[in-house]
């Protein structure tokens, strides 16, 4: 990987080199990346048809396209402060709109909501971050939609060094409740027509783990995927 992707802290001035830097990167992709991936982009030109929508973080550390190295198309993805799914009717608005659009107009076969570690929204609920709602109040609002999942950890008693982690998955656990809670989801799932899944990236250590619904755990994707293929062969059996 290039040195200057790994340096997150290069200093700015008012000659603006981190908007070079876009720039530079754009013609790289016209003049480098596109040609070699033409055919993708003439196909992709003429509509989509992703498989997966995929729920995740704003923080700039996470990428789902690099984390599961899937191609232009194959994802919807939807990107927030918290990786939040509001219940539906609790805040309509751009996630209830992308769930639905995704669900009904492109019919993705699967959801995914995919939270991080180091969140700095689940460190705002956990009172380690700066984020009043003076200084934040948007963001305060918005958070409000984790709020059970801090009266949660709360009655654990969890440790506070492992406090935010545990946000980070009770958030997961929650999101998932909210998104079941939206008509066209609830309508697909009735039809087995649609499958969610919750993950948790590990930023430092670029890992995985995925919430097993019926063990209440988060596991490695090993497991997840030797689950899932229990499932798929009691099915076709």
């Amino acid at each position: 990987m290039p040195d200057d992707l790994l340096n997150t802290n290069r200093l700015r001035d008012p000659a603006n080199p981190d908007l070079l830097h876009l720039l530079d990167g754009v013609e790289q992709f016209s003049d480098q990346v596109f040609p070699a991936t033409q055919a993708l982009f003439e196909s992709l030109a003429q509509g989509q048809a992703p498989h997966t929508l995929f729920i995740t973080c704003a923080d700039s550390r996470v990428s789902p396209e690099m984390i599961t190295q899937t191609h232009p198309g194959e994802l919807f993805v939807c990107r927030n402060i918290g990786n939040i799914v509001p219940a539906y009717g609790e805040m309509l608005g751009g996630v209830s709109a992308v769930v639905e659009y995704a669900v009904l107009a492109l019919n993705v076969r699967q959801i995914v909501v995919c939270g991080h570690s180091d969140c700095g929204a689940m460190r705002g609920l956990a009172g380690t971050a700066l984020m009043t709602a003076e200084d934040m109040p948007t963001v305060n609002a918005w958070l409000r939609n984790a709020e059970t999942a801090r009266s949660v950890v709360q009655a654990r008693n969890v440790g506070r060094d492992q406090l935010v982690q545990a946000l980070v998955e009770e958030n997961i656990r929650l999101q998932l409740m909210h998104l079941r809670t939206h008509p066209s989801v609830a309508g697909r799932l009735a039809q087995r027509r649609l499958d969610v899944q919750g993950w948790v990236y590990d930023i430092g250590h670029g890992r995985i783990t995925v919430f097993n619904d019926e063990d209440n755990r988060f596991e490695t994707v090993r497991e997840a995927r030797e689950r899932l293929q229990r499932v798929a062969r009691k099915q076709g059996s």
